[in-house]
């Protein structure tokens, strides 16, 4: 039986280091470390038990991919990882193995790094969003293969009404609802790796999509068009960053204040009985990140 393993952290590719740097750092108060991968020292950010840390386009580190956005994760199993590929040189002097890439998820087995904890804006990761192609498969894979337990899953669909009007000077008026009509919608599993998840969205139906609207708010039907050309362009694989924190509108508002381009600027209804709102990834050099504010579940 493999252990549950949790988080150690998530790499991500910017093209924009100084932004993100600060923005992380200075702006969010996330704890901010310098660790050496073996060529070279790159900044690494504790969020809760995980961490992230940033790579410049073509860094050997990420195998010297260009493509912004999340490149791959580390996970720690303690004393009971499951088999895995050669010993490569990890963050801070440790060491990492290849998983391989399960559901399109480039995986690596890595302990957790001793890096300074803290909170501020943000109390930790709240979930890594990937774009899944087939959720049972990937659940399949991370959890019965790999040990990670299903925190929950869900539908969010997005449907428009339609109704009707029957105007008579005799006998009044008479509405009419048509049947509601889905637009958009995303398929959501969540698996828990630590104190965060992966969260895994699948398109509800090839038929639905959206073009993304950037000077207007997010919804639901955007957060699909978004996953499906994702999936079309670059397969299944990790696609973004949520941090957890306790009031998402002051949160939206120091990005805003601090400069970042913004995509919502007040929270939104989201999974998990959740409010969330997304930064444009322009402002992190290419990755992809919104905030979450929501209760933790505590059952009756």
């Amino acid at each position: 039986m493999i252990a549950a393993p949790r988080l150690s952290y998530a790499a991500l590719i910017s093209r924009d280091i100084p932004t993100a740097d600060r923005l992380l750092g200075e702006v969010l108060g996330l704890p901010r470390a310098m660790l050496d991968t073996g060529d070279g020292m790159v900044p690494v950010f504790a969020a809760g038990q995980a961490a992230l840390a940033l790579f410049a386009p073509g860094d050997r580190f990420v195998d010297g991919t260009t493509r912004t956005g999340v490149h791959h994760i580390g996970l720690d199993y303690g004393d009971a990882p499951p088999p895995a590929g050669p010993v490569r040189a990890g963050l801070g002097g440790g060491v990492r193995q290849a998983i391989g890439e399960p559901a399109g998820v480039r995986t690596f087995l890595a302990s957790v790094l001793d890096i300074p904890r803290g909170r501020g804006i943000v109390e930790r990761i709240d979930h890594l969003g990937i774009a899944s192609a087939d959720n049972r498969a990937a659940i399949a894979v991370f959890s019965g293969e790999l040990g990670l337990p299903v925190e929950s899953q869900q539908t969010d669909i997005e449907v428009e009404t339609a109704i009707e009007s029957f105007t008579s000077d005799k006998y009044g008026v008479v509405y009419h609802s048509r049947t509601p009509r889905p637009v958009g919608g995303l398929r959501v599993a969540f698996l828990t790796a630590g104190d965060c998840e992966l969260e895994f969205l699948q398109n509800f139906d090839p038929s639905h999509g959206a073009a993304l609207d950037h000077g207007t708010a997010g919804n639901t039907r955007q957060d699909q068009g978004a996953i499906t050309r994702f999936v079309a362009a670059y397969g299944a694989g990790l696609h973004h960053v949520a941090l957890k924190t306790p009031d998402i509108d002051a949160a939206l508002a120091a990005m805003q204040r601090a400069g970042a381009r913004m995509i919502d600027r007040r929270g939104r209804p989201g999974s998990r009985r959740a409010r969330i709102g997304f930064v444009h990834p322009a402002a992190f050099g290419g990755v992809l990140f919104h905030f979450v504010e929501r209760d933790d579940f505590v059952p009756c």
